[in-house]
């Protein structure tokens, strides 16, 4: 199809509103759906006593329950170039809605009469009316489609397959990327990731002091594994990626200092990362902190701290790996001062 072709048909689309999907009643947020063309993206919170336990995004459902809470948590950065899918394929239709949802925009001739053409051909039988849009297998299948994310990260605009069919229990074609898979749902599931923020608790209490080690360790309490299940109920799959904190990383916000350990990386010891301070380890070397060299005058450092988390996954049939592990760092201002002397 030609660029302006293809166009048109964006804009005609966008235009019309989509019909229900197959998955649970819902209240549709903004989307893309079929080749890159805007379509309904049902969003559907299942709430609790502890706040949202489970939300329908894009054929997906995904349990929170376990996810990481509170004002400070954040999102996962992957630790290489590998990103969760920017769009993917799950049941969308079953073939009376993909009737209902196609059949208007036909009539609208605005996508132009050579496509309409060519997706009748596709989805009607005129020898066999009972088999258009497979609706002689209602209920033994359904028909897929494209969903976004709803942030458009790069790459959101690849999914442009047009509509296929699936038998019910038989996996998605094998040719077509992101069709979802206890791998897939794994990957969207750590999208979905938060886990705690990494403010770390620095002593002695007050500003730090030139020349004297500055300890640094993470609240236990907060500082657990995390996880998300994302699933397919429709067609019965799931998968949960599981992150579990592994080390934190601390660069002081100035090269006049030295870190404990040397390379910055306080590994986790014993469920906990660091140490905390006591009275009496004063002329101690912590097992993870920070000696500033130099004062930071009228200002401050920006001490960055950031935590590693390890992504793991298990999934229906027994299916799971491992994904990239995941970073979350969070940056806080630390006076420093000079030790002051008293002349006699």
């Amino acid at each position: 199809m030609s660029a302006v072709g293809k166009a048109t048909r964006i804009a005609a689309l966008s235009a019309l509103v989509s019909i229900p999907v197959i998955v649970a009643p819902a209240a549709f947020a903004g989307g893309r759906g079929e080749n890159g063309t805007r379509d309904g993206t049902e969003q559907h919170a299942e709430t609790g006593g502890d706040g949202t336990v489970s939300v329908t995004v894009g054929g997906v459902v995904f349990d929170r329950s376990k996810n990481g809470r509170g004002g400070s948590a954040g999102a996962l950065r992957s630790a290489t170039s590998w990103a969760p899918p920017p769009c993917w394929y799950a049941p969308k239709y079953t073939p009376e809605q993909l009737q209902k949802h196609l059949e208007p925009i036909w009539e609208a001739g605005s996508t132009g009469h050579e496509w309409d053409a060519t997706q009748r051909k596709k989805y009607l039988n005129p020898d066999e009316p009972e088999k258009d849009f497979n609706k002689d297998r209602t209920g033994e299948g359904h028909w897929w489609g494209s969903y976004v994310n709803d942030s458009y990260p790069p790459g959101w605009d690849s999914c442009d397959e047009d509509y296929f069919w699936v038998d019910q229990g038989d996996p998605p074609p094998a040719g077509i990327e992101n069709a979802v898979t206890p791998e897939v749902l794994a990957e969207l599931a750590y999208a979905e990731i938060r886990v705690p923020g990494t403010e770390v608790t620095l002593a002695p209490a007050g500003e730090a002091k030139v020349n004297l080690p500055t300890w640094a360790w993470l609240d236990g309490a907060e500082f657990r594994p995390v996880s998300v299940t994302a699933s397919v109920p429709v067609i019965g799959i799931e998968a949960t990626a599981t992150a579990v904190p592994v080390s934190l990383e601390i660069e002081p916000g100035t090269p006049d200092a030295e870190t404990f350990p040397a390379s910055g990386v306080c590994e986790i010891d014993g469920g906990r990362i660091g140490e905390p301070y006591a009275r009496g380890k004063a002329d101690r070397d912590p097992p993870c902190g920070v000696r500033y060299l130099r004062s930071s005058g009228e200002g401050t450092f920006p001490l960055q701290a950031t935590v590693t988390w390890e992504i793991e996954w298990t999934g229906t049939g027994g299916a799971g790996g491992d994904l990239p592990d995941g970073t979350f760092g969070a940056t806080q201002d630390v006076v420093v001062q000079e030790i002051q002397a008293i002349n006699r």
